[in-house]
């Protein structure tokens, strides 16, 4: 089945030390690692007991459109089952095409774009991957999130190009008074925006993926025993008690403990 126009689908890691990102990932969740061989540049298939979680590559080397060595992190891709024609629209209404739409044998077809708000964002259209496993177990990823300072631009953007139905609502943080919106209606939502212009300096825009744990004390210290770190939180929230790490290189991916949900005031 295809999965909605928009909906993120695909996650994958880029990392410019790989055996010890790998080794993080491995004693934190117990992901297995397939690697697809040397036609596919050793892409590795990412697995959380036998369901699919994403990708992962060595970009050790790699470098980007400005010449710069690529930085370790992870990218969120979005479903686009005609993503020739997706691309084009989005040409036409800001983005910037980082990768062209390319094969990847026959687990499909993608494309990276960089949208007009600064973020990096994967399209992928399905052939025999349809994407990471919805199981919203511990271990898989559980929900997503464009952080950015220009809330607006992304809002016009993703409502064209990717028909978001965006549901805005208000929310606070200590103290502080932010937007925030979905993609669509209460369970209809697949993946959030979220208006970083509300922090001091702005910050980067960049999508960003939540992984489901089961106790968040117990993933913090094993964080820490395996050389990440943990850059903001926890924090209690209606949806589970969440973190930000980053691996030993440095990419950043949220933690969520669904369990540990508090309710609203």
């Amino acid at each position: 089945m295809t999965r909605p126009l928009g909906t993120p689908t695909w996650i994958d890691l880029g990392s410019n030390d790989f055996a010890s990102t790998k080794a993080f990932y491995e004693g934190l969740f117990g992901w297995r690692f397939d690697d697809a061989g040397e036609e596919y540049g050793h892409y590795c298939m990412v697995y959380n007991g036998d369901a699919l979680v994403g990708g992962a590559m060595d970009t050790s080397g790699m470098t980007g459109p400005d010449g710069a060595p690529l930085p370790s992190r992870w990218d969120v891709y979005l479903a686009a089952s005609d993503i020739d024609q997706r691309v084009e629209l989005a040409k036409q209404h800001g983005a910037q095409v980082l990768m062209e739409p390319h094969d990847a044998g026959a687990a499909g077809r993608f494309s990276m774009l960089l949208d007009p708000s600064g973020a990096v964002v994967g399209l992928w259209a399905a052939g025999d991957t349809e994407g990471y496993a919805f199981e919203g177990k511990p271990g898989g990823p559980v929900w997503f999130e464009l952080m950015t300072p220009k809330f607006d631009a992304a809002e016009e953007f993703y409502t064209a190009v990717f028909d978001f139905d965006f549901v805005s609502e208000t929310m606070s943080m200590e103290g502080s008074d932010f937007r925030y919106a979905t993609n669509g209606p209460e369970q209809e939502a697949s993946s959030g925006i979220f208006d970083t212009s509300v922090f001091p300096d702005g910050g980067d825009a960049y999508w960003r993926a939540y992984i489901a744990i089961e106790s968040t004390d117990a993933a913090l210290a094993k964080v820490k025993e395996l050389g990440g770190t943990v850059l903001d939180g926890p924090d209690d929230s209606p949806f589970g008690r969440i973190t930000t790490i980053a691996d030993p290189q440095g990419a950043q991916l949220q933690l969520c403990a669904m369990s540990e949900s508090t309710p609203d005031e």
